[in-house]
């Protein structure tokens, strides 16, 4: 390789496959967005680690594991407890979104950035 063919001859752009493309600038959400989407999943988490855990005690009769993967949880609680803090924390996060979403587009009228009026 020639000393001018080298990629540090080159400057900084050298050997960089993306010249000529035009880059488009990211937008930040709103602060509202950001307030209403993080206000709303936090105690959102809380309840349902507390509902879930209060449903775990009443059909089980037993405190859920703390910790599926320790040697001493069987294979049986361990996945029943993941199949229900996973389902949990999923509603969980869905009612939390849409929750902000409404109030977000109610306060300015406007869908939150990334949402569409209709999804396919």
């Amino acid at each position: 390789m020639a000393p001018a063919d080298h990629p540090a001859e080159r400057g900084s752009a050298g050997g960089r496959h993306d010249r000529g493309v035009a880059r488009t600038k990211k937008q930040k959400p709103p602060l509202t967005w950001k307030l209403l989407s993080t206000g709303s999943a936090v105690p959102a988490g809380i309840a349902v680690r507390k509902l879930s855990d209060a449903a775990w005690f009443a059909v089980r009769g037993t405190s859920p594991p703390k910790n599926p993967a320790a040697p001493g949880v069987g294979w049986g609680e361990a996945l029943a407890w993941a199949a229900v803090s996973g389902v949990a924390v999923a509603a969980g996060r869905l009612v939390a979104a849409r929750g902000a979403a409404a109030a977000y587009q109610s306060l300015t009228g406007k869908l939150p950035p990334g949402l569409n009026e209709s999804s396919p």
